[in-house]
């Protein structure tokens, strides 16, 4: 009997023993067990609904302009989960775009696109209601200008900044001798004259491809805000990249296209008569200039320099080429990159271009063709692809845009940067400039859909205009600015092509 219970004493003690040394070891895991909790609160997440929201934000109890101030170190980034700043909320993303689905991260960044879009025609209407900011007006600033309490820069960035803010939007109505045309087809790239008495058109087709036309802006007056738009029966199958106005026979007598190819068809450079969109006089039928056995020409431009009469470029893929309408001789130029911008200048027959490397280089296209790149006058760099560029009055500066969203301002004599316009949205599309030196604005609209009017003499952002539609990436505004849109008398502002409209910015 003793014996049996010394047993079980010893037994106990051990068990005790036992259990205390087991309790020490778990004591001494503490990322042992943190990792169990760690999984357990995952797994429960993932059990959730798709859109169970999750508090992680700051607690009621705290300020919240501190708490505006520390969100990103409160609510950190979770794979799999978005934050709602306004629910103060995790919302768990599920993969694949469906209708079963609507949380994605393309439907976030769309509505957050579009919150912000409403929001600024909101604020502009009420700005437009009441007036421009306090000691923003015409007679105050003239005022302080005369008292020299103004420098001249800063009057002429006032000046800029309150006509541009008073720009109101009006929309335009477009008549059309086939009612069946206007306002059938979303309108893609509008280019002006150089009198700005037409634009011509590209419209993208419902079953693909694409129509042009062109738009007289004759009737185009202060109070009635009406134009004519003259239609065809020709069109693409192939994408537009690029479109210039071509001085053949007389000023901007013909339009020049640089297409796309496609599947077994080459890319292209058109010439067509502009006497083909008008009512009264027919004109010639088109004719195919050239066509190239390569699958993509990106760029084309028209030279009005007399040593280079009748030609004009074409940017393909890691060359370039240029042809003589009335002899059909032919340069060709080759390059490293993809040639996406081009623009003759006026004083000299030199034609500057802009590649997908970021390479600027000048052309003299009366050398003949040299062995390597030697014949490369002028050579700059941006650090991603050129999509535009726009040689100044004097020609001795160049505005050029990249992919990378950045405006820069080149002296060319130099070779240097010496302005930079900061603002663009750009990641991957052939966005063009507009520059007004005689109003001293620059112009250029973004992936986002905004327009953006810069000052050109101290790089100043004037004013940011909202797209009167949705955003997306085949409703990009198309723009054209003019001190005298409809010719001499006409009327000076901003028009914007969006979908199927047609809108004008007065500019007084």
């Amino acid at each position: 009997m003793f014996a049996l219970r010394g047993e079980m004493r010893r037994n106990y003690r051990r068990g005790k023993e036992r259990r205390g040394w087991s309790s020490h070891k778990r004591s001494h895991q503490p990322h042992r067990h943190w990792r169990a909790g760690h999984n357990n609160r995952a797994q429960s997440l993932e059990q959730e609904e798709p859109q169970t929201p999750v508090n992680a934000g700051p607690s009621s109890n705290e300020d919240p302009s501190s708490s505006s101030s520390t969100q990103n170190s409160v609510a950190p980034e979770l794979p799999g989960f978005y934050y709602d700043p306004e629910k103060n909320r995790y919302f768990r993303l599920l993969p694949g775009h469906n209708n079963h689905n609507p949380l994605t991260k393309d439907s976030i960044q769309h509505k957050a696109m579009e919150c912000k879009r409403l929001r600024l025609l909101e604020e502009e209407e009420k700005q437009h209601q009441k007036t421009t900011r306090a000691g923003l007006n015409s007679s105050v600033l003239l005022q302080k200008r005369q008292l020299g309490s103004l420098s001249p820069t800063s009057y002429c960035r006032l000046v800029h900044e309150l006509k541009v803010n008073c720009m109101q939007r009006r929309k335009i109505e477009i008549h059309s001798p086939d009612s069946s045309v206007a306002g059938t087809n979303n309108f893609k790239i509008i280019v002006a004259d150089v009198a700005c008495e037409r634009i011509f058109t590209v419209n993208d087709v419902e079953h693909g491809g694409c129509k042009y036309g062109i738009i007289n802006l004759s009737g185009l007056g202060k109070e009635s805000l009406t134009v004519e738009m003259y239609d065809n029966l020709y069109f693409t199958n192939r994408k537009v990249n690029s479109v210039c106005w071509a001085s053949l026979t007389h000023p901007d007598s013909h339009v020049l296209l640089c297409l796309m190819g496609i599947a077994e068809t080459p890319g292209c450079a058109s010439l067509l008569p502009a006497s083909l969109f008008s009512s009264t006089n027919p004109g010639d039928r088109p004719g195919m200039l050239c066509s190239f056995k390569i699958s993509t020409a990106w760029s084309c431009a028209w030279c009005l320099n007399p040593q280079a009469d009748n030609c004009f470029s074409t940017g393909l893929t890691r060359r370039v080429l240029v042809t003589n309408v009335v002899t059909g001789h032919r340069q060709t130029f080759g390059t490293s990159s993809d040639v996406l911008a081009q623009q003759f200048a006026t004083q000299t027959p030199v034609l500057y271009n802009g590649c997908r490397s970021g390479e600027i280089f000048s052309i003299d296209v009366r050398q003949r063709n040299r062995k390597g790149q030697s014949w490369k006058a002028i050579r700059l760099f941006h650090g991603s692809a050129v999509t535009s560029i726009h040689l100044m009055e004097a020609e001795h500066y160049l505005m050029a845009a990249d992919m990378a969203g950045k405006i820069k301002l080149w002296d060319l004599r130099a070779a240097k940067c010496v302005k930079q316009y900061k603002g663009h949205h750009n990641e991957y599309a052939l966005l063009p400039l507009h520059v007004n030196e005689e109003e001293g604005l620059l112009i250029a609209v973004g992936q986002d859909c905004y327009t953006r009017i810069w000052s050109l003499q101290d790089t100043h952002l004037l004013r940011t205009i909202p797209s009167p539609h949705p955003s997306s990436k085949d409703a990009i505004p198309s723009v054209v600015f003019s001190s005298r849109l409809g010719g001499s008398r006409g009327v000076p502002g901003l028009l914007m092509a969006v979908k199927q409209d047609l809108y004008h910015f007065s500019y007084n």
